[in-house]
């Protein structure tokens, strides 16, 4: 009769035989697996959405990765100071916001005004917005963002400069943010001028893009008005982002740069900023590091807007008075001798009275001939 043989151990003492696992084990070892999982990809996705939000509010870190992309802007690769106030760096950055919450100010049969704000670089920025009665068109309303030209930043206030002009636009269907550049009334940050920063422009195309995201405006039916000052602001600004529809420019100043040099700009109200001024130091390092506007420059041949119309899809439409004893007329009628050389859509008005602000009776003959111009490019 054979011997039953029973199963025995492994002889080798290397090879040990692996316990089981009770069930409450196995559950444990599954949920410490689940977290280290969790935990891992908490880490990675968390340290690319830091550094996307870093990114996101610092605009000189979008200009320089963008600008650093083979294909990108027509600029050097390489960072060199001030860069951020040059067109090609300006086109490069991103600008995104949103509005505030709404104080209604003031309703009238065509339109509700309200107090509201947006952030520009970190900065909140406030303003005067106005949005039409009636009925809402499809796609939403046509829309203006208002810049302002120079006021001492200890005079200007939200509701009382350029009421009137904000009230005849908004009166004929558009929304209207009238912006308090930062630095004013009491939008924070500091007053820096617009004719040698980017402070400015990135205050007005936040805006734009906080309008856009509105809800009830035409993201695609956005214009830019500017006073003064504010001329060179807006036309940069559409150099930036070119596809902006309508620009409109009321006794505007300097816009190749070396129109500042032949006519110059008779201000009276002007308060230079102090010596502690940020901008004024930066002002001073400017000059330090380029000079005076050279055309010839490297530098300098990257600011002026004019040297980028190429690019340009939008309508621009001037308006100057011949009596302006602050800005000369011929910085509208220097720029409008360059646009005639392009295929831009754009228009001069010249007025025999009314001063820089074309004021009095040349004041609703503007504002009739600026709306039409608005009415064919954002309606």
């Amino acid at each position: 009769m054979a011997k039953k043989v029973l199963p025995q151990e492994a002889s080798n003492p290397e090879v040990q035989s692996v316990p089981s696992l009770t069930p409450r084990e196995k559950r444990k070892k599954i949920i410490l697996l689940i977290a280290g999982f969790i935990a891992f990809n908490a880490f990675v996705f968390g340290s690319f959405y830091l550094t996307v939000f870093k990114e996101n509010q610092n605009p000189a870190a979008q200009i320089a990765s963008k600008l650093n992309n083979k294909g990108g802007m027509e600029a050097s690769p390489t960072p060199f100071p001030f860069q951020e106030m040059t067109i090609p760096a300006l086109r490069a950055r991103e600008y995104n916001s949103t509005l505030g919450p709404r104080e209604q100010v003031s309703a009238s049969a065509n339109y509700t005004s309200y107090l509201s704000s947006y952030d520009s670089d970190g900065f909140k920025v406030n303003g005067l917005l106005t949005i039409p009665t009636g009925q809402e068109p499809a796609g939403g309303w046509p829309a203006i963002v208002f810049v302002h030209g120079y006021i001492p930043p200890s005079v200007y206030t939200t509701l009382g400069n350029y009421s009137d002009y904000v009230d005849y636009l908004a009166r004929n269907g558009y929304a209207v943010f009238k912006i308090d550049l930062r630095g004013h009334a009491d939008s924070e940050g500091e007053a820096g001028g617009g004719y040698y920063g980017a402070d400015y422009i990135s205050d007005t195309l936040n805006a734009r893009a906080a309008l856009q995201e509105s809800g009830f405006v035409n993201p695609d039916k956005i214009g830019l008005w500017g006073h003064s000052m504010a001329g060179n602001v807006v036309t940069r600004s559409l150099a930036a982002e070119p596809e902006i529809p309508a620009v409109a420019v009321w006794g505007g100043a300097v816009y190749t740069y070396e129109d500042m040099q032949k006519y110059g700009i008779d201000d009276n109200s002007y308060r230079p900023p102090t010596d502690q001024s940020i901008n004024r130091n930066r002002r001073q390092r400017l000059r330090d590091a380029y000079g005076e506007f050279d055309p010839n420059h490297f530098f300098w041949k990257q600011v002026p807007f004019t040297n980028y119309l190429n690019e340009i899809k939008g309508a621009i439409s001037l308006h100057h008075a011949t009596d302006d004893d602050v800005v000369n007329i011929g910085y509208s009628r220097d720029l409008n001798t360059i646009l005639d050389k392009t295929s831009i859509p754009h228009e001069i008005h010249e007025y025999s009275s009314g001063g820089h602000n074309i004021s009095d009776g040349a004041f609703t003959q503007a504002m009739q001939d600026t709306v039409a111009f608005y009415d064919k490019y954002l309606k």
